[in-house]
């Protein structure tokens, strides 16, 4: 959820809210290391070899490289913790820890739309199905990961708007008579 939508509720100690965002990497990165390692085991397949162009066993290492990347965000913020705020939770570690979750995002959802492309070209033999398959799923990682929440905090916001002017209306009516 946004600071902005939360910055007039009852907002957790940084403390809890700390140990929910490292609970999600910690939630989040066992899946990310097993995509990781079985991108890595892809290379020593012989159809790695002899079905896939240099092009494609390029991009097939931009994958790799994509999802490494993710994984070193995600474990970014016990780093980053441990060696700054060991003893302490503050406001601006909880900020940065979750920017460096939701920037996690980016580079594995390409990393997986890529493989994705190489697998579905492999299986098709269509460059262009297997693109556009790998558009439309890039489309269902963007949906449901940043215009979800985003229509989430969009309602909330109305909701609140809409009380407040409800709670307003009424004073005011019961001011008037």
């Amino acid at each position: 959820m946004s600071e902005r939508v939360r910055e007039n509720e009852d907002q957790q100690p940084p403390s809890e809210e700390a140990s929910y965002l490292l609970d999600e990497c910690r939630m989040v990165l066992p899946g990310i290391q097993a995509l990781f390692g079985f991108q890595l085991v892809a290379v020593f397949n012989q159809t790695f070899w002899e079905r896939l162009s240099s092009s494609e066993r390029t991009l097939h290492l931009v994958a790799i490289a994509l999802i490494a990347v993710a994984v070193a965000l995600v474990m970014t913020p016990a780093a980053y913790h441990r060696q700054t705020e060991r003893d302490s939770v503050s406001h601006a570690f909880i900020r940065i820890a979750s920017r460096l979750l939701l920037l996690s995002m980016w580079p594995l959802l390409l990393g997986i739309c890529l493989d994705f492309y190489l697998i579905a070209n492999l299986i098709l033999q269509d460059t262009l199905v297997s693109l556009v398959l790998a558009a439309l799923l890039l489309g269902v990682f963007l949906a449901l990961w940043f215009l979800l929440p985003r229509i989430a905090v969009l309602r909330h916001m109305a909701q609140r708007a809409s009380s407040f002017n409800e709670t307003r209306d009424r004073r005011r009516r019961t001011g008037a008579s």
